[in-house]
């Protein structure tokens, strides 16, 4: 299970009772021309790293210089996160096309995707459009339909940006939102470094970006488009806070995708690679390697 679900759990439920409802804000002048910010480094064939909500791609770097497969990085940022400039809504589906343009007009083959949390939704979305052009898939404690796990009944239809929920966390004074995050953070990674700096990815978030696009994230239901995708996967789960739940819930979710291995991280929260740094970077070598001694 994601954690960042779990953590959220009590306030977003509030997302039930929404309705279309008008208001003011006092977020960034949105740039509706870049929904997504790359840099790139080394040569080869494409490894493409996706990281989470509100989280920059340089969290990839580390994973990088551990990787037995060389070939040419995309570390992936996105609008209205780590400064960078908002853009107009849906805020997802402008994320996915971006990358699905980026990946036709560079005209990219035997692509290597690893992507954490959202970043493994956005996985998803690029293989299942691609199934040809992908070779293998990492997805890091990521789960294809959010919603099924913490709101099992609730229809997507029947989220909107403009809900009472939303209105709330948009006026939220800084104290409370700090309040909040930090305590999200603490959810997501065992060390209290890591949680400072978690903490901060969502700190730095345009407001708006951080609500609207967590409720893109609630009405997201990838399950039916694992059908289409054909490279190998991997998928890496956090044993917090039970190895047994979380296991079952990938299983479930998973169900339709066909050429896949799922692994459980021992004491990890969310961010794997921040927990069991040496385990995740010699479980994703043993997987492009194709070493599995």
């Amino acid at each position: 299970m994601t954690h960042f679900i779990k953590t959220t759990f009590l306030v977003t439920i509030l997302l039930l009772s929404s309705f279309i409802y008008a208001f003011q804000n006092n977020t960034k002048k949105v740039n509706s021309n870049n929904p997504i910010h790359i840099s790139f480094e080394g040569k080869g064939n494409p490894i493409l790293y996706l990281p989470g909500f509100t989280v920059s791609g340089a969290i990839w770097k580390e994973t990088n210089t551990q990787l037995k497969l060389k070939g040419k990085a995309y570390y992936f940022s996105y609008a209205g996160f780590n400064g960078n400039a908002p853009i107009e809504m849906p805020w997802y589906a402008n994320v996915k096309n971006a990358i699905l343009k980026f990946i036709e007009k560079n005209k990219l083959e035997n692509i290597t995707i690893i992507g954490h949390s959202m970043g493994g939704n956005l996985a998803i979305d690029i293989s299942a459009a691609f199934p040809k052009k992908v070779t293998k898939m990492i997805l890091v404690d990521s789960l294809p339909c959010m919603r099924e796990v913490m709101m099992p009944n609730v229809k997507p239809e029947y989220l909107f940006y403009e809900s009472p929920y939303n209105k709330q966390m948009l006026e939220m004074d800084d104290n409370q939102f700090k309040g909040m995050t930090t305590m999200m953070a603490s959810n997501m990674a065992n060390d209290k470094d890591k949680i400072q700096t978690i903490s901060n990815w969502i700190l730095r978030a345009d407001r708006k970006t951080w609500v609207y696009g967590y409720t893109d994230l609630l009405k997201l239901d990838l399950r039916e488009s694992l059908r289409k995708v054909a490279c190998e996967t991997l998928i890496i789960g956090a044993s917090f806070p039970s190895v047994e739940i979380a296991k079952k819930n990938f299983e479930k979710q998973y169900k339709l995708l066909r050429n896949k291995s799922i692994v459980m991280a021992s004491n990890s929260k969310h961010f794997v690679m921040f927990d069991q740094p040496e385990w995740f970077y010699q479980t994703l070598n043993n997987f492009l390697t194709n070493d599995n001694q």
